[in-house]
């Protein structure tokens, strides 16, 4: 039978941050970055693409030019879903939902916006701009101790930013298409800057 001394000590639960607690948390927190980083340099490579092409072709509004519109933030959605499986023991996917529910809105929004014209288009994909920009920065502050994520936030207060300018620019006497596809790109190379310094989360260090 153990004495008084012996079971307290078999008793006593593990000290926060001692190496039991670290050893079981590193994994996890190593593979959702690991995970993050794919994701990351895929939208970077998507972002790019999408960009040239769009700013290439959407000059005037047409069924080439709505479908591109449409395209992006349904792209998004399976970026999201993605991230959503892949960060699920990390955090609340509540952000993710609504990242989700939001860029489903919008591409039906942009769809619907596009026999409009180009304001009506701009008018929704601005107010994409602003929620999917709050959302991400957001989100981008919830992991910010996994690192890599000032890119992240700083990128999510840009899209903020430049959504107002898309729901102003629409007011405009002729109202383009092409700020709006140019904003892709500072999306994609913050994308590029957050996958990049997630190396080393990814790799446990």
């Amino acid at each position: 039978m153990l004495n008084k001394t012996e079971r307290s000590v078999s008793q006593a639960p593990p000290l926060k941050g001692s190496p039991v607690t670290t050893i079981a948390a590193s994994p996890g927190i190593s593979q959702t970055a690991s995970a993050l980083r794919r994701l990351y340099f895929v939208r970077f490579a998507f972002a790019i693409v999408w960009a040239g092409v769009t700013i290439a072709t959407a000059k005037e509004i047409g069924p080439l030019a709505v479908a591109l519109f449409v395209l992006y933030p349904l792209f998004d959605v399976g970026a999201a879903i993605y991230d959503l499986r892949a960060s699920r023991a990390t955090g609340s996917p509540t952000l993710l939902y609504v990242n989700i529910a939001v860029s489903l809105v919008t591409a039906v929004g942009v769809g619907v916006a596009g026999a409009s014209g180009v304001p009506a288009v701009l008018r929704v994909w601005g107010a994409w701009a602003v929620v999917a920009g709050l959302v991400q920065l957001i989100v981008g502050v919830t992991r910010r101790k996994m690192g890599g994520q000032w890119p992240m936030i700083i990128s999510g207060g840009i899209s903020v930013l430049a959504g107002g300018s898309f729901i102003a620019g629409a007011a405009a006497d002729n109202p383009s298409l092409t700020n709006a596809a140019g904003y892709a790109i500072p999306g994609a190379i913050f994308f590029l800057i957050a996958a990049i310094r997630l190396g080393r989360a990814a790799k446990g260090n």
